[in-house]
């Protein structure tokens, strides 16, 4: 696809280290059509989203999946290329990944009254690019009957996650959705062992952080306390924990 051919049919990518915008671990930019960028949306999330474990209930079997539902995160991508605002230059569609949360933006404002509030409540389907939203639909992409909204809650609930929220401001709206618990990253600028993975997980619960001893008798796992004191080098250096004090004084923090 050819920039000159869709000047304002963007996607921006990016997948930010911790909870804000300092650092970036990935960064990218699409143009072409809105079915392009919707598979370019969905290829990066794939690529990049962590993938928690969850028990069944009534089976012993773990299962692995992404952090959040992915047909939540379609219906949020599709409903953005609906409804963004295509007058705006340099306007686009965007997707980031945080540590604690994953946002979809899009350029423009509400529309036809609607708040964020009164779009979970029920409202009729007015989007804001009728066309787009009608071959969306032909394509079986999205529904005509403006329960985006309430697909996104109801599929967020059904993986035990809280309520998808809605902002308008900068120009924008966002939608996003938040995790319910710590997913430990297996992979940062290398990959990290299961000992590692288990350590982040058992500092997370420790918001006063943790000694040494005290990680080596928790962890499920046996190792030695030269090995934990390694791991806890090698996450230090990655910056995913930061230690306080000196000697066996000295607690270990995981880095938010």
């Amino acid at each position: 696809y050819v920039d000159a051919n869709y000047p304002q049919c963007l996607l921006r990518v990016a997948k930010f280290r911790g909870i804000d915008r300092s650092e970036f671990i990935d960064n990218r930019q699409f143009r072409g059509n809105a079915f392009y960028l919707l598979q370019m949306a969905e290829r990066f999330l794939i690529e990049n989203l962590p993938i928690a474990g969850r028990i069944v209930p009534g089976s012993f079997a773990r299962v692995d999946e992404p952090l959040y539902p992915t047909e939540a995160l379609r219906e949020a991508l599709a409903n953005a290329f609906c409804h963004r605002d295509y007058t705006i230059g340099g306007g686009s569609v965007a997707v980031a990944i945080y540590d604690d949360r994953l946002e979809i933006t899009s350029s423009g404002s509400l529309h036809f009254g609607l708040t964020s509030q009164t779009l979970f409540e029920h409202h009729e389907s007015l989007p804001w690019n009728p066309l787009i939203a009608r071959i969306f639909h032909r394509r079986g992409i999205i529904e005509t009957w403006g329960r985006g909204i309430y697909k996104m809650v109801s599929l967020m609930e059904r993986s035990g996650l809280p309520t998808p929220e809605i902002q308008e401001a900068g120009g924008c709206v966002a939608v996003r959705f938040r995790a319910s618990r710590y997913v430990p990253p297996t992979q940062v600028s290398r990959n990290l062992t299961a000992r590692q993975i288990e350590v982040l997980a058992l500092l997370n619960n420790a918001p006063d952080g943790m000694a040494r001893r005290d990680i080596e008798s928790q962890l499920p796992m046996e190792a030695s306390g030269r090995q934990i004191s390694n791991d806890l080098l090698a996450l230090r250096e990655l910056e995913l924990v930061t230690q306080s004090g000196f000697g066996r004084g000295s607690r270990w923090h995981l880095r938010r």
